[in-house]
């Protein structure tokens, strides 16, 4: 089970698996990862264990979302050392746009971010330990690269760490189809998506999205596969944007992996706004 990406030097050597809330910080000044967990959940027949990855990040400095932007790159998470661990999903909070050292624009995270984990165990009478390797990279003034391998045997039982994992589900992306409203949130939607083609046959996507006036939104795009490395959305109209519930985005079709076609590709939108994140899978037309 693992989140691809690049291999990465490794910080600090794994500490032994107990039966805690959290396990041990790993990292240095600028960094530092660890796992905690959750009071497990049930929902009919299905139950999970929660845990979280928590990555802290000194003050100025950054890490990167599944997809990171013009720069950076994803987080790498393997699994495959985990005890009596049938599957694990990984979910991703609503993550901020920021400019880089680059002149481009990167995904990603700052401060404090916890990174949620649902984990179904193969067998419930027995317990199940989670062995996480991540590996991440983290920018301030320059890059550099991390990594942590950490352990710690589930519980299910409510900890210290609840209160950070809970708010960190909470902020991650509703799926929710275009142009629906359902009424949880803050009235954010995608209400449509289109191509246009210029004279020259290059196209351009544009992407409207519904939201509360005066709220900043971010629209990020994603291709069907990782190799896809679409711009990202520009609000066409800044300074009626914020005022006006209803603000258009727009993005070049370049970034397409050799032999890929547009027109019917499965693209991922995530709308954020600070009330707000909503995540909406659609065909191009």
């Amino acid at each position: 089970m693992m989140v691809t990406g690049i291999a990465l030097i490794c910080i600090s050597a794994g500490p032994t698996a107990r039966a805690q809330e959290a396990s041990a910080w790993q990292g240095d000044l600028h960094a530092a990862a660890r796992l905690i967990a959750g009071a497990a959940r049930k929902s009919g027949d299905a139950k999970w264990l929660r845990a979280g990855i928590e990555i802290r990040l000194e003050a100025g400095w950054e890490t990167y979302w599944r997809y990171p932007g013009d720069s950076g790159v994803p987080p790498t998470i393997d699994f495959a050392g985990s005890d009596n661990v049938k599957s694990v999903t990984m979910l991703w909070p609503a993550p901020q746009r920021f400019a880089d050292a680059a002149g481009g624009q990167s995904i990603g995270y700052r401060g404090d971010v916890v990174l949620p984990l649902r984990i179904v165990e193969k067998d419930a009478a027995k317990p199940a330990l989670l062995h996480v390797k991540l590996g991440y990279a983290v920018c301030g003034k320059l890059c550099v690269p991390a990594q942590a391998d950490l352990k710690l045997m589930l519980t299910g039982n409510a900890g210290a760490g609840d209160p950070a994992l809970s708010a960190a589900e909470a902020r991650v992306p509703r799926l929710v189809a275009l142009g629906a409203e359902d009424g949880r949130g803050d009235g954010l939607s995608v209400r449509s998506i289109h191509r246009q083609m210029d004279a020259s046959g290059h196209g351009r996507v544009i992407v409207e999205v519904a939201a509360p006036a005066n709220a900043p939104v971010n629209l990020f795009v994603e291709g069907p596969t990782p190799d896809w490395a679409l711009p990202l959305p520009e609000l066409r109209d800044p300074e009626a944007g914020g005022t006006s519930a209803m603000r258009r985005f727009t993005f070049d079709l370049d970034g397409l992996p050799p032999g890929a076609h547009a027109k019917g590709a499965l693209l991922t939108l995530t709308a954020v706004s600070p009330g707000d994140a909503i995540e909406v899978k659609t065909r191009l037309d």
